[in-house]
């Protein structure tokens, strides 16, 4: 990430980026209105160009990708023998090069596997974060944004969650679903515009959103990602990832067999639920605190933000047989906060997953 975005004014940075400028749920807000962008410095850029890369692709991972079109966004997992999830990554075409978005934290592995799998094909993919940047926000706000276009198509990456894409399934069984109005899209830009980028936020001219804004808003619409929902035994069913990132009926590839047998004769062992956590002691989880019913630990928090709206809220990766009415407790640094349970992914998801749709009942929805 560009040094640049330390001379805008309130900016607090880590190793990952720009976390925020002094009022994360200001951000929120005006990030979720269009009215700001997030610098994306937790993501990290991989070009695959060659003509044999959408076919290579779509042989290794769990998406259908041989007809995808330029422009066309869309996100793929690569998964170990037993279907757990090892890397993933969002996906834009621009007909000469396949660009994908990934955690800065898999990035690297991701990469090393891929130039293991090359073989004789006609592909050779290559990090190319020192090239591009991205950055984050609604269709609007990504206005301000030139993206790159290095083949004549701008490289935009709009986030198909919560819809089902061609081939996926939806576990979560709530409508209207809480992702449903998040317009959400990521922008790959070349290095220089992103320090053009940071020197308007510095002189007041453009308004950016931290890492801990852009974070909220996904945990508020129960968008998993790789960094933080994902460990050595996650299912893609588990976090209702079946809806964008698996396509059941495509052709063979790594783990296939478990993502069939899951889907269509069993049950995730595990489930994703929604926590509203008790604001009153302020003090919020850390990711992988235990998730306890009574004194009986039955999974751990993914992750954790304090929505502009929804106040203090949680994912959490519990065990199938949580009672989905059980009042939960979460482990802190200081004592257990209750929390109570949106279930997304219900525990019969799987073979017989005729779920009937049920009205979502959000902070929100009751205050009303």
């Amino acid at each position: 990430m560009s040094a640049r975005f330390a001379l805008v004014p309130g900016a607090v940075l880590d190793e990952t980026g720009l976390l925020h400028l002094g009022n994360p749920l200001t951000e929120q807000r005006a990030l979720a209105a269009g009215r700001a962008v997030a610098p994306l410095g937790d993501r990290r850029v991989i070009a695959v160009p060659g003509e044999d890369r959408l076919s290579w692709l779509d042989s290794l991972t769990s998406q259908a990708l041989t007809t995808l079109a330029p422009g066309e966004s869309t996100e793929l997992l690569i998964l170990d023998p037993h279907g757990h999830v090892e890397h993933a990554a969002a996906v834009v075409d621009d007909g000469e090069t396949t660009w994908l978005i990934a955690d800065a934290g898999d990035a690297d592995a991701l990469l090393a596997w891929l130039l293991r799998m090359r073989f004789r094909l006609r592909v050779a993919p290559r990090d190319a974060s020192d090239e591009y940047a991205v950055v984050g926000g609604t269709a609007d706000g990504l206005a301000v944004a030139s993206p790159a276009d290095p083949h004549g198509v701008p490289l935009v990456w709009r986030d198909p969650w919560p819809g089902v894409t061609a081939g996926g399934h939806a576990y979560a069984a709530v409508e209207p679903h809480p992702g449903a109005d998040r317009d959400w899209a990521e922008a790959i830009v070349t290095r220089a515009e992103e320090e053009r980028i940071a020197d308007a936020a510095a002189r007041g001219d453009l308004a950016l959103a931290g890492l801990v804004a852009a974070d909220a808003l996904r945990v508020a619409a129960w968008r998993p990602r790789w960094s933080a929902e994902v460990d050595e035994r996650t299912l893609p069913h588990e976090v209702d990832w079946l809806r964008t990132a698996v396509h059941l009926s495509k052709g063979c590839y790594r783990g296939q067999e478990t993502i069939a047998k899951v889907h269509n004769l069993g049950h995730p062992p595990r489930r994703l639920v929604a926590l509203d956590l008790d604001g009153s002691e302020s003090v919020l989880p850390a990711h992988g605190s235990v998730v306890r019913v009574g004194d009986d630990a039955v999974g751990v928090v993914t992750s954790v933000a304090l929505h502009y709206e929804d106040g203090p809220i949680a994912l959490a990766v519990v065990r199938r047989s949580t009672p989905v009415d059980a009042g939960l407790l979460v482990e802190t640094a200081e004592a257990p906060v209750s929390a109570s349970q949106e279930v997304v992914v219900p525990p019969e998801a799987g073979a017989t997953a005729s779920v009937p749709r049920l009205p979502r009942l959000s902070r929100r929805t009751q205050a009303r």
